[in-house]
């Protein structure tokens, strides 16, 4: 049975939860078109304070999880997975709480629409309040939900977050939220009754008490520790984010809301709180863990850039979509673009652990279209050339190269890089022995013939060869003879016959199984009989125009069920799927190969990669 407040009214209205705002926008918008002047002014200051609510949230969620500015200075080092993101969706519950209570004190004291904008008295005595009154209600109140009943039935969920986010400080029920309503509420009600409360007040405390609550579960230590080296006294009138954090993996201490003068009064201030936090303050300057895997991406497009964990987590938890309310934010996003194009290096976006592995994303600061203009091609090579430099300097084991960042016209799939730097320890991946293997996996045993586009490219050679050898007819469309002629005298002689050059795609009116490696148009397709099914290695992804056939995905793998801390998804990948020479590189990372995977495909290793991709728990994502 659910404890009584433990549960939240609107927890199953999803997003219409935000229409309970609607009775304060109509009153707004009412007064603001029929009537001369807004006349329940603090209607809109209740919708203008949520707002800034949010933001402070927003703000600090996207500080936090800019890994390449805080990943020095990370308390925990965990990652916030996608169970935990989940369970935390609803962070913004108290919000809508607090504008209901709020309005319900408008209504009830009228008197409130006269407060003045500015009385520096109220300051003074929000000030004594909050020391007097709300910091050790809170503490006390801390306390008791530690106990017992209290802890299991309510204060559990907040800790039930493993490592703690801006968004875990509203993550808690809704009698706790109850109780933070009143802690909050107390200053600024003792301030008005008493003749001196402002409008500045209200806004000022309101949102220096979410920037506190955020601050102390970032997870990410802000507060340098000469500041209390400086000033001793300091440390009992603010805590850190160190402290607070002590709070979660030792609960029996460190209580306070931001003042740990009532932990040393109650006696529940934990020891190792100055030394711990003086410690990754100052090893902040130091290089952190050296990632074991680095996985090497790079922008698809600007909406996509909107997926990245440090823009919304809630979207970057989910695979990508274009999201309409989010087309305002382009022009930001479009002057950012600019802006890495200009100033920007090779950046770390995101990670996870596998089997006390650490593997990393970085990110090559250029979007899809950047790859395609000549005068930029040069300025991309540097990119990736510093970031394999780098992986290589700092100990690295494998780097693997994604989708255009391994572009044949570009590097030659890596081969630049590692003839140049011929010394180079880290290996250089592009993964698509692993991407080739899945498609080719894909394939059903009893298919006769297929029929490739893309058919002379890296990925198209290897599935001809390996197919030709199958026994399987390949018709290869390519209008260059020559590139045709070059690759069927790789094959064996006695299957050289099952390579067969196309030239138009009426060639394939009769074949049910094509293999995408170039972008086909909508009339391209047409020529496909009823019941084909397209597998597909080209990015973009084709349009899925004919509804009496069947469209495979881009090559992926989910990743062992082991993995620890991931958090975002790959661009349009389920949750835990990887693009397939992403998996190359964890395979190749695993299994401690020491050579590089660039140039040319080896068919010969497809399948010794494939069985390596099973061994170590990678599983195909059709198979699912």
């Amino acid at each position: 049975m659910v404890a009584p407040l433990s549960a939240w009214s609107w927890e199953n209205f999803g997003v219409f939860k935000y229409l309970l705002y609607g009775p304060l926008a109509a009153k707004v918008l009412y007064s603001w078109i029929y009537e001369d002047s807004i006349k329940d002014l603090w209607c809109l200051h209740i919708l203008v304070i949520c707002a800034l609510r949010g933001l402070i949230h927003q703000l600090w969620n996207s500080y936090s999880t800019t890994l390449f500015l805080t990943r020095n200075r990370r308390i925990k080092q965990e990652g916030v997975d996608f169970k935990q993101i989940d369970r935390e969706w609803d962070w913004d519950n108290f919000l809508i709480l607090h504008a209901l209570l709020a309005y319900m004190a408008c209504l009830i004291f009228p008197s409130l629409d006269d407060l003045p904008l500015w009385n520096p008295k109220g300051f003074i005595t929000l000030l004594f309040l909050h020391v007097t009154v709300s910091e050790p209600l809170y503490y006390w109140a801390h306390r008791y939900f530690h106990e017992g009943y209290l802890f299991t039935h309510y204060h559990s969920l907040h800790h039930s977050s493993s490592v703690t986010h801006p968004y875990t400080a509203g993550h808690a029920t809704f009698l706790e939220h109850l109780i933070l309503c009143v802690v909050i509420g107390i200053p600024m009600a003792g301030s008005i009754m008493m003749g001196y409360g402002s409008t500045s007040m209200v806004y000022g405390y309101v949102s220096a008490f979410d920037f506190l609550r955020c601050l102390g579960h970032s997870n990410v230590e802000v507060v340098p520790h000469e500041v209390f080296n400086k000033l001793p006294f300091l440390k009992y009138f603010l805590y850190t984010p160190t402290y607070h954090s002590l709070h979660h993996t030792e609960m029996g201490t460190n209580f306070c809301l931001f003042m740990p003068l009532f932990d040393a009064m109650g006696n529940t201030l934990n020891r190792n709180s100055w030394h711990l936090h003086k410690k990754i303050s100052s090893d902040s300057a130091k290089n952190g863990r050296v990632p074991d895997f680095v996985f090497l991406a790079h922008g698809v497009d600007l909406t996509s850039s909107m997926h990245a964990p440090f823009v919304f987590r809630s979207f970057a938890s989910v695979p990508f979509s274009t999201r309409i309310f989010l087309l305002p934010l382009l022009p930001v996003a479009f002057l950012v673009m600019l802006i890495m194009w200009a100033w920007s290096k090779t950046f770390l976006i995101s990670f996870y652990n596998l089997r006390g592995h650490l593997h990393q994303t970085w990110v090559v600061p250029r979007f899809g279209f950047q790859y395609f203009l000549p005068f930029a091609m040069e300025g991309i090579n540097k990119r990736i050339e510093e970031a394999i430099l780098r992986a290589d300097r700092i100990g690295v084991k494998v780097i693997s190269l994604a989708a255009l960042n391994k572009n044949e016209a570009l590097n030659g799939g890596g081969t630049l890089f590692v003839e140049k730097h011929p010394d180079l320890k880290v290996r250089v991946v592009h993964g698509n022995t692993l991407t080739a293997a899945v498609i080719l996996n894909e394939i059903p045993k009893d298919v006769e013939e297929v029929f490739l586009t893309g058919a002379t490219s890296k990925l198209g050679r290897a599935i001809a060869l390996y197919l030709c050898q199958r026994r399987v007819r390949v018709l290869m469309l390519t209008l260059s003879t020559e590139r045709f002629q070059k690759i069927q005298r790789e094959a064996p002689a006695d299957c050289q016959n099952y390579l067969v050059q196309v030239t138009k795609y009426q060639a394939a009116q009769n074949c049910k199984t094509w293999i995408v490696g170039k972008w086909i148009t909508p009339r391209q397709q047409s020529w496909a009989p009823s019941g084909t099914h397209f597998h597909q290695f080209v990015v973009p992804p084709i349009l899925a125009f004919r509804r009496d056939c069947t469209y495979g995905d881009l090559a992926a793998m989910r990743l062992p069920d082991d993995v620890e801390g991931l958090g975002s998804c790959e661009y349009t990948m389920e949750r835990g799927v990887v693009h397939a020479c992403h998996a190359g590189g964890v395979v190749h990372q695993l299994e401690g190969w020491t050579h590089h995977e660039v140039g040319a495909i080896d068919v010969d290793r497809i399948d010794i990669v494939w069985k390596a991709a099973l061994k170590h728990g990678l599983r195909p994502v059709s198979s699912m």
